[in-house]
């Protein structure tokens, strides 16, 4: 946890520096090392102590001191130093979709808005369109995306919430031998947020499992702690609520306690007109309240004569209608996936060199990699010019010619510009196996010029996938504008393949989106992680729970093909406009 807190610090000390003004190259400095610092395989502590902090990349003497002196003293003079300048609550501001460090300081310098009930209070009394170079526009820009936070408020990312179940699951099994554990509520379901974790256990020595449960080392309140049922706060800011239930009752209680509330009630009806009543504890039989099962959660779904279905798929959307008539569709499954076709590597802003990229999908029993890479326009991100791009396939050719399990595709994610044309010309385009397009700029356009960009960019036969193809930052920034379904249309009509992109921040393709390209269009996706360092090829997980809430499965999705017919399928679409 060393290195999400001292990557937060650094990502302040960031936001501070824009906010004082400061020069872009500081402010990327910082960034650049807090992201490091959060990617890194290592715990920061270990580092440390080993004096080898400088070693990291992107870690300068300046930022070292910093850390060292984080790391040794649990505080940090140059934050306290900048606090005397500029109030740390303008921080929270740049939280708020649309306000960003400079007109953070302009709300500060001259409305002396510090904080976000200042916001509110503000945007209430319409002061914000008065202030130079915005607007009534911005006004309600600013004004929706507080709404949104708002909404938000409480709920965490899958991303950031199922690492700390699996650890919790792992702890609990560890310290007291409990075997029959299960996440449930919408961490089961793999939701894209999470509001409160939900454990259940079954276990005679429930006493034990709660004891062991507030014990937890990063538990930072005991909310309530009960015989069957207790609850506690973590230092992350999430609650967890852990339930022990007879071993009788676990597969019920594991049905009731997942939900969908929509789903329940459905399975309920059902159950009433076979004069059965389902709940936590079992299925019992109206006549008689002679219950019939329960410790299994097949059970439940077996008597209620359909088949089990799938925690991701139970949202009332028609799952019980097709479990019934036993045509459930075979999900995608992660043993599907085999390769990943969007990563980065330090060629551009990734943290790990090609190799390291490559032995950690090997070491995850892939068949390939795409190394896509930034394009020249986006120098936030060290995008690659033709030269660099060459150069680097000197790399990816060395891995190919020594290695046979995993081969690494020479790609490259270009950036899609205002006019709709790449940022490399189509003969440097020709020379990839994979080419990769998306937004990175000008997100804030029109619908009609958003979509104008899209359309050029998968009408151009060299683009194969369209990356994070509606801009969200979940909790943080909309969709650009984008009209769906006209994007889901092009994309079949011209052979391209839309990105369900794994990123735990994005996870778009939203659900409603992929599924909806499935079955109006038959479209197909690629499930990607857009990795930057080897930790984060493991986020395919969230991708792949992304892509069975779609109702996806192996056939819809491309990386589930071998090496051959994957090859085979990136060429389809030059080959069809030659």
């Amino acid at each position: 946890m060393k290195n999400q807190e001292v990557s937060k610090l650094l990502q302040h000390l960031a936001t501070l520096l824009e906010i004082k003004g400061e020069s872009r190259f500081r402010v990327v400095a910082y960034q650049e090392a807090a992201r490091r610092i959060e990617n890194w395989p290592e715990p920061i502590e270990e580092v440390w102590a080993k004096g080898d902090i400088r070693k990291i990349p992107g870690i300068g003497e300046s930022i070292a001191s910093k850390i060292e002196e984080f790391l040794s003293t649990g505080k940090l003079s140059y934050l306290e130093e900048l606090n005397r300048e500029i109030p740390l609550e303008l921080i929270d501001l740049t939280e708020v979709p649309g306000v960003g460090p400079k007109l953070a300081r302009l709300l500060y310098e001259q409305l002396g808005i510090k904080n976000i009930s200042d916001l509110e209070k503000a945007l209430a009394e319409k002061k914000l369109r008065n202030l130079p170079r915005l607007g009534v526009k911005s006004e309600e820009k600013i004004a929706r995306g507080l709404a949104m936070m708002k909404r938000q408020s409480g709920r965490m990312l899958l991303g950031q919430v199922f690492p700390i179940v699996e650890e919790m699951i792992a702890y609990l099994r560890d310290t007291t031998g409990v075997q029959l554990i299960s996440p449930a509520g919408s961490v089961r379901r793999m939701k894209e947020t999470i509001g409160d974790i939900d454990i259940l256990a079954a276990s005679a020595q429930a006493e034990k499992i709660m004891d062991s449960f507030i014990s937890f080392p990063r538990v930072k309140e005991i909310i309530a702690k009960g015989s069957t049922k207790s609850s506690v706060a973590l230092e992350e800011g999430v609650q967890i609520d852990l339930r022990v239930v007879e071993k009788k009752s676990f597969g019920a209680a594991l049905q009731y306690f997942t939900g969908s509330k929509e789903h329940n009630v459905k399975l309920r009806e059902i159950a009433l007109k076979k004069k059965l009543k389902v709940n936590e504890y079992g299925v019992f039989r109206l006549a008689d309240e002679k219950r019939i099962g329960g410790e299994k959660e097949e059970d439940i779904y077996q008597i209620l004569g359909m088949e089990w279905i799938p925690p991701e798929l139970r949202e009332n959307q028609g799952e019980v209608e097709l479990a019934l008539e036993k045509r459930l569709p075979r999900l995608v499954d992660f043993s599907d996936i085999k390769g990943d076709l969007h990563v980065h590597s330090n060629w551009s802003d990734g943290v790990a060199s090609i190799e390291e990229m490559a032995k950690a999908a090997h070491k995850r029993g892939y068949q390939y990699l795409a190394i896509c890479d930034h394009s020249q326009s986006l120098a936030v991100a060290s995008g690659l010019t033709p030269a660099e791009i060459a150069q680097r396939k000197k790399e990816i050719d060395r891995w190919n010619d020594e290695n046979q399990e995993l081969v690494l595709l020479n790609g490259v994610e270009a950036n899609i510009l205002s006019d709709g044309l790449l940022d490399l010309p189509d003969e440097e385009l020709k020379k990839l196996e994979i080419v990769v397009a998306g937004l990175h700029s000008g997100l804030s356009q029109v619908q009609e010029k958003i979509m104008a960009r899209l359309e050029a960019a998968m009408k151009n036969p060299l683009v194969q996938v369209i990356s994070h193809p509606t801009g969200r930052i979940i909790n943080k920034r909309d969709a650009y504008q984008v009209e769906v379904d006209r994007l889901l249309q092009i994309a079949a009509l011209t052979n391209t393949y839309l990105e369900l992109n794994s990123q735990p921040e994005r996870l778009d393709l939203r659900d409603i989106d992929a599924r909806r390209g499935k079955e109006k269009f038959g479209l197909k996706m690629v499930i990607s992680t857009d990795a930057h360092d080897p930790k984060s090829l493991d986020y395919i997980r969230y991708g792949v729970a992304q892509a069975r809430r779609a109702w996806l499965g192996p056939e819809d999705v491309l990386n589930t093909l071998d090496l051959k017919q994957l090859k085979e399928c990136l060429a389809l679409k030059q080959k069809k406009h030659n």
